[in-house]
């Protein structure tokens, strides 16, 4: 974890998640844990996917996942998704994380990126094609 610029959310589009971590959702210093962030990076991307989809998707791959900095219990944590690449059955996804801490006076960090591949599923769970656009 290197990266502590202070940032702005992106302002030119909206979370496709936003959540608070819990007491619950921390070890025992404080600090979110890593797989709470992976699953709520997971779902913000299904969003974008199952709507290009138009339907069920599963995940196939995590291509990447970077920890910038740590999450900690209360703050306010928006995830932004993007599709970047739609296959014939697949649909990629980037993910980019921030929190928002300290109410009184806003500090605004990027916590984490990702790019994760979802592919369009049937009723059976089997791969089908993405619908055009």
């Amino acid at each position: 974890m290197a990266d502590t610029e202070k940032v702005a959310l992106p302002h030119d589009k909206q979370p496709a998640l936003r959540v608070v971590p819990m007491p619950s959702d921390a070890n025992f210093v404080g600090d979110i844990f890593g797989g709470w962030i992976m699953s709520q990076v997971d779902i913000a991307g299904s969003i974008p996917a199952m709507r290009r989809a138009r339907g069920r998707v599963a995940t196939v791959a995590v291509n990447s996942f970077s920890f910038k900095q740590p999450v900690f219990v209360g703050d306010l944590v928006s995830l932004y998704a993007d599709i970047v690449r739609v296959g014939r059955t697949s649909i990629t996804v980037d993910v980019e994380v921030f929190a928002q801490r300290r109410p009184q006076e806003i500090e605004c960090v990027k916590v984490t990126e990702a790019t994760l591949t979802y592919v369009a599923v049937d009723e059976n769970r089997k791969p089908r094609v993405v619908p055009p656009e």
